[in-house]
C-alpha cells in the first residue's frame, strides 16, 4: 500500500498538471455554456445552506445535551443514522414527501382533497430545497459523530467535563458554560470534518441525481453528464467544470475560515451571560433530537414499505395490492449484492489494516503532513477525485476490473476509517506500554494481548464505518468500474430516474440494510468481554 501510497500522489500530480492544461483550453467553452452561471449558483446555493444548517443543528444538539441523560443515548443513536447512505435516504424521502407518497395521501382524505397526484414540485424542485433537506440530515449526524468521536477520547472527556462544571458552578446555565468552555476547544478538531461537509454538499452527484432539480442540474451534476458524453468536447468541459467545482470548494472554505476566526463571528459563539437561575436545561436538545428520530424513522419505514407496493391508486393511503416482485427480482440478480459484499469486506478490511500500521509505525513527525493528504478524497470534489482514481487505474493497468474496483473503494474509504480509528487510538492509556515492558513482553506481545483487545470497539467500528463507505460509492463505481460491475448503489440510484418505484425502493432498502447488519455484527464483536489473556501480562 505504501507503493500505492506513492504511485497515487505522483498520479495526482501528473493528472493535475495534465488535467489543468486541458481545462484552460476549455474556459472560454465553458463560460459561454448554457446553464453553467444558474448550476453555479444552485450548487453554491444548496451546499451553502446544507453546511450552515448542519453545522448550527450539530452545535446546538451538542451544547442542549452536553452533561445531561440526553448524552447516552445521543452516543447510542448516532451510529445507526449514520449507517444510513444519502443515496438510500434520499430515496426514502422521494416515496414520502413525492405527489403520490405517503404524507400526501395521509393528508388527502382530511385536508386537501385531492382525488390524483398535484403537479407540485415536492421532489427535485427547481429551488433545490428536497437536496438540502436531505444533506442537512444526513450531515448532522456525521458532524455529531466526528464530535463525539473527540469528546469521549480518555484524555479529553475528563478534564473538559471538570471544566465545563467549574464554570457551572460560576453561574452559568449548562448550555452557556458548553460555548464558553467546551465549544471554543472542540472547534478546532471539528475544521476537517466541516470541511469535509462543504465539499460534500456543494459537489454531490448521486443524491443531486435521486432528489436534487433538473433544469438545470447542479454543477456537479452538469459536471459528470458532461465527462460521460461521447463527445471529447463535453468531456474537456466536464474536466474544467471539476477543476471549476475544486475552486469554488477552495474559496468557501478560505471564506468560512476567515469567519470563524473574525472575532466577531468567535465571541457570538463562546458568548454567555451570567444565568441568574441556572437550572438544568435537560430537556431542550429533546425537540432536536426527536426530530432527527422521527425523520429517519419515517423515510426508513416509507421506504420497506414501497418495496412490496403494488396497485396503488391515489389517494388511497394503503395499496390494494402487495406485491414480492422487487425482492423477487433483487434475489434474481444476485451478482449484484455478491459484488456490493466482497467489495465492501475487501476495502474496508484493507483500509482498517492501513491504518492500524500507519497509526503504529508512522514517525510522530509525519503525522501532520500526511493527514492532510490523507484527507484529499474528503475534500476534492467527488468528480474530480474520481479522474483521478481513473488515471491511476489506468496507469497500473488495472482499470475496469476487480482489483481497480478494490483500489478506489480502499483509498475512498481510508479516510472515514482514519477519521473513526485515529481517535480512540491515539487517546490510548501509553503507560500500560511501560507495565508490559516491565513485565518482559515484547511489542508484539502487546499488541496482541492488551492494545488491540482493548481497541476491539474501535477497531470493529471503524471497518463497520468503511464498509458503509464503499457501500455507498456511486461515482467510483460507475467511473473506475466501466459499467461492468453493479452494485446495490448503482442500481438503487440508476432506477430512481426510471418509474420503478418497488424495485428503486428494494435495492435503496438493501443499501441501507447492509451496512446496518455490519454495524450489528460489530458491535456484537466488539462488546466488552473478560480476556483471560489479559492477566498473564
Amino acid at each position: 500500500m505504501a507503493y500505492l501510497a506513492c504511485k497515487l500522489v505522483h498520479e495526482m500530480s501528473v493528472t493535475t498538471s495534465l488535467s489543468a492544461l486541458a481545462a484552460s483550453t476549455a474556459i472560454e467553452e465553458l463560460v459561454v455554456a448554457p446553464q453553467v452561471l444558474q448550476a453555479l449558483a444552485l450548487s453554491l446555493w444548496t451546499g451553502l445552506a446544507a453546511t450552515a444548517l448542519a453545522i448550527g443543528g450539530a452545535a446546538w444538539v451538542l451544547a442542549a445535551s452536553y452533561g445531561t441523560p440526553q448524552w447516552q443515548r445521543l452516543t447510542r443513536w448516532v451510529s445507526p443514522m449514520l449507517a444510513v447512505p444519502h443515496a438510500a435516504f434520499a430515496i426514502g424521502l422521494v416515496v414520502l414527501i413525492a405527489p403520490s407518497g405517503w404524507l400526501l395521501r395521509a393528508l388527502s382524505p382530511w385536508a386537501t382533497g385531492l382525488t390524483s397526484p398535484p403537479p407540485w414540485a415536492t421532489t427535485q424542485d427547481p429551488w433545490g430545497l428536497g437536496l438540502i433537506a436531505v444533506l442537512v440530515l444526513k450531515e448532522i449526524p456525521f458532524l455529531l459523530w466526528t464530535a463525539l468521536a473527540h469528546l469521549q477520547r480518555a484524555d479529553v472527556a475528563q478534564r473538559l467535563h471538570r471544566e465545563w462544571q467549574l464554570c457551572h458552578t460560576m453561574g452559568y446555565s449548562p448550555a452557556q458554560a458548553w460555548w464558553r468552555v467546551v465549544w471554543p476547544q472542540l472547534l478546532p478538531h471539528l475544521r476537517g470534518p466541516m470541511l469535509a461537509v462543504l465539499a460534500y454538499s456543494l459537489t454531490v452527484v448521486d443524491v443531486a441525481l435521486v432528489i436534487g432539480p433538473t433544469i438545470p442540474p447542479t454543477l456537479a451534476v452538469l459536471a459528470w453528464q458532461w465527462l460521460q458524453d461521447a463527445d471529447a468536447t463535453a468531456n474537456t468541459q466536464g474536466l474544467a467544470t471539476s477543476w471549476g467545482l475544486a475552486a469554488v470548494v477552495f474559496v468557501a472554505a478560505a471564506l468560512g475560515w476567515l469567519g470563524l476566526k473574525a472575532p466577531l463571528w468567535r465571541s457570538r459563539w463562546t458568548r454567555g451571560l451570567v444565568a441568574a437561575n441556572s437550572q438544568p436545561t435537560t430537556g431542550r436538545a429533546t425537540p432536536v433530537n426527536a426530530f432527527l428520530l422521527a425523520s429517519y424513522a419515517a423515510v426508513l419505514v416509507a421506504l420497506m414499505l414501497g418495496t412490496v407496493i403494488g396497485s396503488w391508486p391515489f389517494p388511497a393511503l394503503l395499496p390494494q395490492t402487495w406485491s414480492w416482485a422487487a425482492w423477487q427480482s433483487v434475489m434474481a440478480s444476485s451478482t449484484t449484492v455478491h459484488t456490493t459484499l466482497w467489495l465492501g469486506l475487501a476495502s474496508s478490511s484493507t483500509a482498517v489494516v492501513c491504518a492500524v500500521a500507519w497509526l503504529e509505525l508512522a514517525p510522530p513527525g509525519w503525522q501532520a503532513p500526511m493527514k492532510t493528504a490523507l484527507y484529499v478524497p474528503l475534500v476534492l470534489p467527488a468528480v474530480l477525485w474520481v479522474l483521478i482514481l481513473h488515471q491511476l487505474a489506468l496507469v497500473l493497468h488495472i482499470d475496469a476490473t476487480a482489483w481497480g474496483l478494490w483500489l478506489a473503494h480502499t483509498l475512498t474509504c481510508l479516510p472515514y476509517v482514519m477519521l473513526a480509528l485515529q481517535g480512540p487510538y491515539m487517546g490510548f492509556d501509553a503507560r500500560l506500554v511501560q507495565v508490559a515492558a516491565s513485565l518482559g513482553r515484547t511489542r508484539t506481545h502487546f499488541l496482541l494481548q492488551v492494545k488491540w483487545p482493548l481497541l476491539r470497539f474501535a477497531l470493529w467500528a471503524s471497518f463497520a464505518v468503511g464498509f458503509a463507505v464503499s457501500v455507498a460509492q456511486y461515482l467510483p463505481t460507475v467511473y473506475v468500474g466501466a459499467g461492468r460491475f453493479n452494485t446495490v448503489t448503482t442500481e438503487a440510484v440508476t432506477l430512481a430516474a426510471g418509474g420503478q418505484r418497488s424495485l428503486t425502493a428494494a435495492y435503496a432498502w438493501l443499501q441501507w440494510c447492509l451496512p446496518v447488519v455490519v454495524f450489528c455484527i460489530a458491535a456484537w464483536l466488539g462488546r466488552a468481554r473478560r480476556f483471560g489473556n489479559l492477566t498473564s501480562v
